[in-house]
């Protein structure tokens, strides 16, 4: 739908899960492809470099950044959740450093190149941006944060001609929802309360990162998109 031929592209995270199929769709659209994130992939199509990135190492995200000539879109997928831990300071903490502060810090170190290229830069939100996670609350409130940046991102860097957007996943056969995936009474649950009656899929989010990275949205700026099936609108 989309042509990225000679861009580059940066996604955190982007070795499973959503940040997975968003660097191969970024990829079969012509994109130069870097995939980042705490583990490789040899099984990634080879029009995407895998890099090992540790989003909370300020030396590390500057040297992979260094390497790169140039940057169009970064999309920030990197994110961790802790069921039923995260009441624990500690974790809490660590949560907010990867999924928040990572987010950030990678976003500011990439500025200099969005700024040159007048790129562009997708979060991944979360239906928990909007709502509580009684067993998350880190990850909630690291989500809640990401609309947040992404809104103020999006107001500082207009005049530099870097548009922040974020896209906001409902249900997502992903490994970060597998455990829900397996609970079939909490996964009636979800469904339920999903008009589409149905999990989603990691390529239907990348669909949604695709076009707000794209020249028909070259006038959407601080946008939140849901991409959940219907859930957030009952």
């Amino acid at each position: 739908m989309f042509d990225f031929t000679h861009k580059s592209v940066l996604v955190t995270g982007g070795t499973s899960g959503i940040g997975r199929a968003v660097a191969e769709a970024f990829a079969a659209s012509g994109a130069n492809v870097i995939a980042a994130g705490l583990s490789s992939d040899e099984n990634l199509p080879p029009s995407v470099a895998s890099e090992l990135l540790d989003i909370t190492d300020n030396a590390k995200i500057d040297e992979l950044l260094a390497r790169i000539p140039s940057l169009d879109v970064l999309v920030n997928a990197a994110g961790i959740i802790r069921r039923d831990e995260e009441f624990e300071t500690e974790v809490f903490a660590q949560v907010l450093d990867v999924n928040l502060i990572g987010a950030m810090r990678i976003s500011t170190a990439a500025y200099p190149k969005l700024k040159e290229s007048r790129g562009c830069i997708v979060h991944i939100a979360s239906m928990l941006s909007f709502f509580g996670g009684p067993r998350v609350p880190a990850y909630s409130a690291s989500k809640g944060g990401i609309v947040q940046l992404t809104r103020s991102l999006a107001a500082a860097w207009a005049a530099d001609h870097i548009r922040v957007n974020a896209v906001a996943p409902g249900w997502i056969t992903t490994p970060l929802t597998q455990a829900l995936q397996d609970d079939p009474e909490r996964s009636a649950q979800l469904l339920s309360r999903t008009p589409m009656r149905r999990w989603g899929r990691p390529e239907e989010i990348a669909g949604a990162v695709l076009f707000l990275s794209s020249e028909a949205a070259s006038f959407i700026t601080g946008a939140i998109l849901p991409v959940d099936g219907g859930y957030s609108a009952v």
